[in-house]
């Protein structure tokens, strides 16, 4: 066995920390202790006093709340370059305009996206996320390799759903035919993601996940393909489902099947799958999926935007499901930050259902464990417990915004988003007080202009 020398030790002390655990547990004035990349201390008071010589750096949490790191479980981290477009468009007259321009997408254009998008993911308390990314361009490159690339870069932890279309218009489905690969190819290219940069490891940066897009973009063929291969594999699955009326009107036409009974009977409900949206879901479908313990990806920004509705959130806790956050892409959630989403999940419920839907240490909870058990981590991230990866975020609540907030968790799920005075993934600082810590954020958007630029001019977009 070769002996691991201890290199750093963290201690930050004095902040309001929400550790997220199964019990809820709260620290007014508590204490984390992080060495190298792991929680070793959780607790009320000062440190335990080591007395060795491991060269230790002192945080001061007074007037900041800490929480776990904020987890993503969807995102298009490519559409970074087409926001702020189809602006008054429901979901599918929105892919329809926008398909084309994804279509002229390449490595250098995803890597200039990827990078903007996990900027703004890491400034918003984001330190894991999970890009799905569907559309291949023939000849575009490897474009899962330029956002894991951008990712390794810039300090986010990734899971890489490697999306997938294979049902053009001229076999009944909405992307054009150029826009879709083929079902083999498809199935060979993700089984090649896997190969080239999932790691099974515990304290793994970087994971794959089989992601065929959709019911109405894929191949029956390519779904039940996509399954089997995950689950010979052992990794994880994604999809969409149940996003819109439309699109459970598709199923119903086509399959003669709710979007949820469809996906069952294709093998894609259980406890290693998880369903972006969810928002048109009968009670039959919301019990199924809790009982499958299928996860679900709730995006209520994006579904306002697109004026899909608001998921069933609080149903779906009763019922058992895995429910985290995510973004989704950019072009239908302009802001591309995952801290807001907090806030955007609590009002939704409240909207839909009284103010007693959703409270706001159920939407923190949304944000970190439901989204680490939505990705199969939670034994490893999504709470502040000892053992696990240091993942964390240091939000400060004594400024003018949120001095007068009563509460320190209501601070983050009830006000505007605070200040991020420190974000830790893996134990390493990948934000400190605001500003990313690996590269120039100026750069990142100049980049992704010029990007957003070539990308319009080869779509003839204006």
């Amino acid at each position: 066995m070769i002996d691991t020398v201890l290199q750093r030790r963290i201690v930050i002390s004095g902040a309001h920390v929400a550790t997220v655990d199964p019990d809820g547990t709260e620290f007014p004035a508590g204490t984390v202790v992080v060495e190298d990349r792991r929680i070793v201390f959780v607790g009320p008071g000062p440190a335990p006093d080591y007395g060795d010589d491991v060269p230790a750096e002192h945080v001061d949490g007074s007037g900041h709340l800490l929480t776990p790191g904020l987890v993503n479980t969807h995102h298009h981290f490519y559409q970074w370059l087409t926001r702020g477009r189809a602006q008054e468009k429901d979901l599918f007259g929105w892919l329809t305009e926008l398909y084309p321009a994804w279509a002229r997408l390449d490595e250098e254009l995803v890597y200039a996206a990827a990078r903007g998008s996990i900027a703004a993911l890491l400034t918003s308390g984001c330190s894991t996320a999970a890009d799905h990314h569907y559309v291949f361009p023939a000849g575009s490159g490897d474009l899962i390799g330029a956002s894991v690339r951008a990712a390794r870069e810039l300090g986010l932890r990734f899971q890489a759903a490697r999306g997938s279309m294979d049902l053009g218009q001229s076999r009944g489905g909405l992307p054009p035919d150029f826009a879709v690969e083929g079902t083999d190819a498809a199935l060979a290219a993700t089984e090649q993601a896997i190969d080239d940069y999932h790691d099974p490891a515990p304290d793994a940066m970087v994971r794959v996940s089989v992601a065929p897009c959709s019911p109405f973009t894929v191949s029956q063929a390519l779904l039940t393909g996509g399954a089997a291969l995950a689950r010979r594999r052992g990794v994880r699955m994604h999809t969409h489902g149940a996003e819109t009326q439309e699109e459970a009107e598709f199923c119903r036409e086509q399959f003669g099947q709710t979007p949820t009974e469809f996906l069952d009977s294709r093998g894609w409900l259980g406890d290693d799958v998880w369903l972006a949206h969810c928002v048109h879901l009968d009670p039959a479908a919301i019990e199924r999926i809790g009982e499958t313990r299928t996860g679900v990806a709730h995006c209520p920004s994006s579904n306002a935007r697109l004026g899909a509705g608001v998921a069933p959130i609080p149903e779906l806790l009763a019922a058992g499901a895995p429910v985290g956050l995510g973004v989704d892409g950019t072009s239908s959630n302009e802001t591309g930050q995952l801290g807001p989403e907090i806030r955007q999940a609590l009002l939704a419920a409240r909207a839909r259902r009284g103010p007693a839907a959703l409270t706001a240490r159920q939407a923190l909870q949304l944000a970190t464990a439901g989204g680490a058990r939505c990705l199969g981590r939670d034994n490893e991230i999504g709470s502040i417990e000892p053992g696990k990866l240091a993942d964390l975020a240091l939000w400060r609540i004594d400024g003018p915004l949120h001095s007068t907030i009563a509460d320190p968790v209501a601070a983050l799920a009830m006000g505007a988003l605070p200040p991020l005075a420190l974000l830790l993934v893996q134990g390493q600082p990948a934000v400190t007080e605001g500003h990313l810590t690996r590269a120039d954020a100026e750069d990142i958007a100049q980049q992704a202009a010029t990007a957003a630029r070539r990308l319009a001019k080869r779509a003839g977009l204006r």
